[in-house]
């Protein structure tokens, strides 16, 4: 019992120590991270990809590795899927720089106002950022001109699914020079890269391996022609394996005694 539940727990999709075939775009991060918030350079990053693809994993990677590199900034993480609606989000940062409450528009202001003020770089952090796409893009457009103000101290990191939201909704940001976001995009994973993180998951526990090999190789191959997401080949292992648990548990019960007992 405690086997399969070391093999479940390998199988978790939670930040590894290490991200296979995403070394270029953890190098993308690192840089950008280094040269805006380490060099004091507001900037913007737009992350996208379709779900699974390891964007918020990579991002939360290079975070924990440039832990003490950043140490002198504020960071600021925002799942925008928790939000009650796009407005709400800067509110939610105020609250984070330990800004007053007030009104979306009160806190445009006061923010506009600290963003531009002397004090650390402030890195901010909008996960799931197509969850703030409004009628005529107001939010976004003042969250991407943010680090763009004279005396900024922003640097503003985005994820989202979409891979065109900067050119279907923010449009205008490329009318100035340097004014769109640097892009970075995660493609899905093949076959050959979720064979690999399935192998080395499983590897992290001593022993037989609980999942055949041949099993990993069908995983990935049905995973990687549908959706290429990695947390959705993890999930399929692990039920696997509370399958043969449920099963080797059921076995042991129904298992007859020994003579004379």
């Amino acid at each position: 019992g405690t086997r399969y539940q070391q093999v479940k727990r390998a199988l978790h999709a939670a930040v590894p120590d290490r991200l296979h075939a995403r070394e270029k775009e953890m190098g993308i991060i690192r840089q950008f991270l280094q040269e805006h918030v380490c060099g004091r350079r507001p900037g913007s990053l737009y992350i996208s990809g379709a779900p699974g693809t390891g964007k918020t994993a990579c991002l939360s990677r290079v975070l924990l590795d440039c832990k003490d590199e950043l140490a002198r900034s504020k960071t600021i993480m925002v799942n925008c899927m928790s939000l009650s609606s796009p407005q709400s989000v800067f509110p939610a940062v105020a609250q984070e720089l330990g800004l007053p409450s007030a009104t979306s528009r009160d806190s445009v202001r006061r923010l506009e106002k600290q963003l531009t003020a002397q004090g650390p770089v402030v890195l901010l952090v909008l996960d799931e950022l197509d969850q703030l796409e409004s009628k005529g893009q107001d939010v976004l457009y003042t969250l991407f001109e943010w680090p763009r103000l004279p005396n900024s101290r922003l640097v503003l990191v985005g994820l989202a699914n979409a891979l065109d939201l900067t050119d279907r909704g923010l449009a205008r940001l490329g009318a100035r020079p340097a004014g769109s976001p640097q892009l970075l995009h995660f493609p899905p994973y093949t076959r050959e890269q979720l064979t690999a993180i399935l192998t080395d998951r499983l590897g992290q526990v001593d022993g037989d391996p609980v999942l055949d090999a041949a099993a990993l190789q069908f995983c990935a191959r049905k995973v990687s022609a549908v959706s290429g997401d990695a947390r959705k080949a993890l999930d399929i292992c692990r039920r696997a394996v509370e399958v043969v648990e449920l099963e080797v548990r059921s076995q042991t019960l129904l298992k007859p005694l020994p003579s004379g007992e």
